[in-house]
């Protein structure tokens, strides 16, 4: 069947503001359908097949009178409390054990019945028996009291449930930064680390320049006092090389026999002047010689005056000569 049928068949069952859908043997609720006619204010669901109701039915804001009696709803619907201007709800023998938190939020309920269903033990106590006009409003009354009670439980639960996730997460919030700051610590002290460590490479670098230095210098040093030493001693050779070396020269030796031959002619004069030898016969050619020579030795005694008196009379003029100009 179309949904053109389906409007047109719910349309040939609406009378006034009341929609009649009850023994039509429905499974589910025609919600799209029902949404069509907002003027149908009221509508007769029982006895029927039903089993849940689809969440779009919460939507039908417009309802005032719902009849779901003898179905087989097992739950309804977690928005149902947005059902505001729903006053009469009739959910007689179903398969209910609870009913949705939001259901107290049905603050326009007048009339409530929930016979012949397996409610819990505290929803059933609230509903009562309902068995006339008077019960329904009470188990109206009381049911809305009960699920606001159930409400402001869910309400705390809800805000201890946050609370809980709110400490939680401020607990994750918290370890977070500790271990951002243990993070931060830990790049930190690496780079500290690191630099200390560049800096002891460099330190160990300017060490060893310096160590190369200090022994290029140290080898420097030497190489130029081994130069200075060698030159030194190059020097010394040459110098003792340059120097002239005592060598006997032919002078030398002749002069040292001449003097060698006078010491010993002196000798031999002497010995034949001064001893008996002077009467033998290889004497008296030498005392010859040695009277020659006294008498060559006087002979010239004067001319040996005459010049030192010569240079003594050129050493005056000198004297006088260089003293006239300073007077």
């Amino acid at each position: 069947m179309s949904k053109n049928n389906k409007a047109l068949n719910l349309r040939d069952k609406i009378s006034g503001n009341e929609v009649d859908l009850s023994l039509c043997n429905l499974t589910e609720v025609p919600v799209r359908e029902l949404a069509l006619f907002t003027k149908a204010t009221v509508v007769d669901l029982s006895c029927n097949n039903i089993t849940s109701l689809p969440p779009e039915f919460c939507n039908l804001t417009h309802l005032v009178k719902v009849d779901l009696s003898k179905n087989q709803l097992t739950c309804l619907p977690d928005d149902v409390g947005n059902l505001t201007s729903l006053q009469h709800l009739d959910l007689y023998n179903n398969k209910l054990t609870v009913l949705p938190v939001s259901f107290s939020q049905l603050r326009g309920l007048k009339w409530l019945d929930l016979k012949d269903n397996p409610l819990e033990a505290g929803l059933a106590k609230a509903a009562g028996d309902c068995l006339d006009e008077k019960q329904c409003k009470q188990c109206a009354s009381k049911v809305l009291q009960h699920m606001s009670g159930l409400q402001d439980e869910v309400d705390r639960a809800r805000e201890k449930r946050l609370l809980r996730e709110k400490e939680l997460e401020r607990k994750r919030e918290v370890k977070q930064r500790e271990r951002e700051a243990r993070e931060k610590e830990a790049r930190k002290r690496e780079k500290a680390e690191e630099k200390e460590k560049r800096r002891k490479e460099y330190n160990a670098q300017m060490a060893a320049v310096a160590a190369r230095e200090q022994q290029k210098k140290k080898s420097e040093d030497k190489k130029k006092k081994n130069g200075q030493a060698a030159g030194e001693t190059k020097d010394k050779k040459v110098v003792e090389q340059s120097a002239p070396k005592p060598r006997r020269s032919l002078i030398g030796l002749m002069f040292k026999l001449l003097l060698l031959l006078l010491l010993g002619l002196a000798g031999v004069a002497a010995a034949c002047r001064l001893t008996d030898l002077q009467k033998e016969a290889v004497c008296v050619p030498v005392n010859v010689a040695l009277d020659d020579s006294l008498s060559w030795a006087k002979e010239q005694e004067g001319v040996v005056r005459q010049l030192v008196q010569n240079l003594s009379s050129a050493a005056k003029e000198f004297l006088e000569s260089t003293q006239a100009p300073k007077n």
